[in-house]
């Protein structure tokens, strides 16, 4: 799958690669020739004289694809869909496109709830600002302003555009403004956006690569940056619901994977409600092709994740829609025998613990003698500075009362 390409992948630079890799691999290089002989499948007729079409068809199974025409298709794809949202510099840009990079999910290190607050303090200074585009009204979920901007144009439902090149629909469910819109007032914003013929499988390719960042992962948010720099939509259920309801796909591969982190199975529900066991090939599947994982590659990953991290509930759930959760043995997750003992990054229970809010937790490590005073080694932090980063406010609270001055 293109998810082992590098980030914001590009035929010219690929082109580039190969011919590199075909220029050391005649030359008599040990590492391109030991490359052609892992990922080419018939070495022996490559070496040593490797054509460019041997180096090009290496690279391509390298990055998960057949043969070199496929990558180029994805690529080809990618140019137009892919988007860097660490790329977009806000600082040189209009009001209006600044409040929707901050108000977003962008899934890079600057996603947080201060960035998020000046997005609101922007809309407080121009309240008016929703009128500039309809991507800013969308990510206000500003009923009045879309409803104008569609019926001065309704295509513009449609039309990708603002600082992310995204669609409206897309700001509206990336949206983490924290500003008092009720849930009748976000749906309904949404539904104008439906109505006038919003792709509820609308999307893009996060810094080139597959999966696709759609609405519906938008919606039900998270990730590796955990829940609260990262969270999901304040009413991910019900808004989830309603673009299952009005075509969007089930399958969403970056939705499931952004949620497997953390044991709460809403997310899987809703999906399951609507087909996800049993649906067809998703239209960002037919589009992709070869570049997107397999099913089976989908739910192997969830099954494994969930058997690690012994999440019980979850492999029953899997198991009673049809997925197969065979050969698997399900971890314990026991109480460490040492609370201050080290992970391959020196972190200690203690830091995972306050990472993850688990308050219960970090009550128990403390009193088995875990000491809140650590340092990581990759990152030379303490635990409170794990929670802090993770905006784990209530781990902060409790960690600050136990760490010294």
């Amino acid at each position: 799958m293109a998810s082992a390409l590098p980030d914001n992948p590009s035929s010219p630079r690929l082109r580039s690669d190969a011919r590199d890799l075909q220029r050391r691999a005649r030359a008599g290089d040990a590492d391109a020739e030991a490359f052609i002989r892992r990922h080419h499948p018939r070495p022996d007729v490559a070496l040593p004289h490797v054509a460019l079409h041997d180096a090009q068809l290496a690279l391509a199974r390298r990055y998960g694809f057949p043969g070199w025409p496929d990558l180029v298709h994805y690529l080809e794809a990618a140019g137009a869909l892919g988007v860097d949202p660490s790329g977009v510099d806000d600082s040189s840009l209009d009001a209006a496109d600044r409040f929707c990079v901050m108000a977003v999910l962008m899934y890079t290190a600057d996603d947080a709830p201060p960035r998020w607050a000046q997005a609101a303090d922007i809309l407080a200074a121009a309240p008016a600002m929703p009128a500039e585009h309809v991507w800013a009204a969308a990510a206000a979920a500003d009923c009045d302003a879309v409803r104008r901007h569609l019926r001065a144009d309704a295509a513009a439902a449609r039309e990708a555009g603002g600082p992310l090149r995204w669609t409206p629909l897309m700001y509206l469910c990336y949206s983490r403004l924290p500003v008092d819109r009720t849930r009748e007032e976000i749906l309904a914003a949404a539904t104008l956006l439906l109505d006038a013929g919003a792709d509820p499988n609308t999307g893009y390719l996060w810094r080139g690569m597959a999966p696709p960042f759609t609405a519906l992962t938008g919606v039900f948010g998270e990730g590796e940056q955990g829940p609260r720099r990262q969270p999901r939509h304040r009413y991910a259920t019900e808004l989830a619901r309603l673009l299952l309801e009005r075509g969007a796909h089930p399958a969403d591969q970056q939705a499931l994977y952004n949620r497997m982190f953390r044991p709460d199975d809403s997310h899987l529900e809703v999906l399951f409600d609507h087909g996800l066991a049993t649906s067809g090939p998703s239209p960002w599947e037919r589009r992709l092709g070869v570049a997107m994982e397999s099913r089976e590659q989908m739910w192997r990953r969830q099954v494994h994740w969930a058997a690690d991290h012994g999440f019980t509930d979850r492999l029953a759930l899997l198991e009673r829609h049809g997925i197969d959760v065979s050969g698997v043995e399900i971890a314990d997750q026991p109480f460490p025998d040492d609370p201050n003992g080290r992970d391959e990054s020196g972190a200690t229970p203690l830091h995972h613990a306050a990472w993850e809010g688990d308050l219960a937790l970090i009550e128990r490590l403390l009193a088995a003698g875990a000491d809140p005073s650590a340092i990581d080694d990759r990152f030379g932090t303490t635990p409170l500075q794990w929670a802090e980063h993770a905006y784990q406010s209530e781990a902060v609270a409790l960690l600050s009362q136990r760490s010294p001055e």
